[in-house]
């Protein structure tokens, strides 16, 4: 591979490169973080190159990322800690938002945001407020910008009834004979089909506006601010598209209301917890109320139980089909997080009307 401070001399950095260190934390792209010293101070890139296997438009996932931030900038002007509310894309040397290696992988670079906190998961009702009203933030900030005017990366990404098509001919194919082992859980997907296509049909009769979408708002892609708390940045904008807000809403709530791993094995530990849920709706709402549709707004608490389905029929098909798309540890793995989904959908179901009863 090309040397990393090769392609780091690619964009338009001032200062004398001092180190370079892997960072392992993502499972899509390579990412490295860089310090330079520029007159006395010290100053941080990170620097990623975009998988392109996942990512097979990547100039149009850069696009995207460019005309979001570039948005949300024009937003935070007044703010004297700006900097560290909105991923800072750094130019080449060629005045170009990313540039490629010899192999011809494209790489980009962002301003290092320091100071912050992440948290891999969720466990405190404070913070479950603060994610919400990160989210909220982050489509405030956005609840203006044409939606259309986004390159749609990722054909049909949360769209429920792709999901199920790809459900049924992973059921068709059976390539990695698994089927008879699954049928409890396939009755219940299919039992559920019509009202987990509750947000697509929103969204294709027009019942809810076409907004900007991030696609995978879960607590790990928020920074926190060390001193305040406060949720200041949403990252990893390489699924930014067009879409309905409620698939963001609905991933929040699904990756943070759960009380156990997305892959445990122990269903007893599996369910949701609702006082997390609750907060988390209402941190959210603290800031959208001001732009929601009421459609939007009716279908919040919805959007946590649709979005587990989603994600829990992706994961039986990749099982079905042998284990093709997700990376597995062992061979159930996918069969785990699917049933993990279930289980989280079930205690939504059991917990519904107090947790939709909090929140009218």
């Amino acid at each position: 591979m090309q040397d990393i401070a090769d392609i780091i001399g690619l964009f338009a950095i001032e200062g004398e490169l001092q180190k370079i260190k892997a960072n392992k934390e993502g499972h899509i792209n390579s990412t490295f973080i860089s310090t330079f010293i520029h007159e006395g101070k010290q100053y941080k890139y990170t620097h990623q190159k975009l998988n392109d296997s996942v990512f097979t438009r990547p100039e149009e996932v850069m696009d995207n990322i460019q005309k979001v931030t570039s948005h949300i900038q024009t937003k935070l002007i007044h703010l004297a800690d700006r900097d560290k509310r909105c991923l800072q894309l750094v130019k080449t040397k060629q005045d170009a938002w990313y540039a490629y290696d010899e192999a011809g992988s494209l790489w980009r670079t962002y301003r290092f945001i320091d100071e912050v906190n992440t948290y891999p998961f969720l466990d405190d009702q404070h913070l479950a407020y603060r994610f919400g009203e990160a989210v909220g933030t982050f489509q405030h900030h956005l609840c203006d910008f044409p939606a259309d005017k986004l390159h749609t990366t990722i054909a049909k990404f949360h769209h429920m009834g792709s999901r199920y098509n790809q459900l049924r001919q992973a059921i068709e194919n059976d390539k990695a004979k698994r089927l008879q082992s699954v049928q409890a859980e396939l009755q219940f997907f299919l039992e559920n089909e019509e009202r987990g296509m509750t947000l697509t049909t929103a969204l294709e009769e027009g019942r809810v506006p076409l907004r900007v979408t991030h696609n995978d708002t879960k607590i790990s892609n928020i920074l926190f601010d060390r001193t305040t708390g406060e949720g200041v940045c949403v990252i990893d904008l390489d699924t930014v598209m067009s879409g309905t807000i409620l698939f963001d809403t609905g991933d929040m709530l699904r990756t943070g209301s759960i009380t156990a791993g997305e892959d445990e094995q122990d269903l007893s530990k599996v369910g949701c917890d609702e006082n997390l849920f609750i907060q988390m709706v209402k941190g959210y709402r603290s800031v959208a109320d001001n732009f929601l549709t009421d459609t939007e707004r009716q279908l919040i608490a919805e959007s946590g139980r649709a979005t587990t389905q989603i994600m829990g029929v992706r994961f039986l098909t990749d099982y079905l089909n042998g284990d093709v798309y997700y990376h597995i540890e062992r061979p159930s793995h996918n069969l785990d997080r699917a049933r993990t989904q279930i289980a989280l959908m079930q205690d939504m179901d059991r917990k519904w009307e107090s947790i939709t009863g909090s929140l009218s």
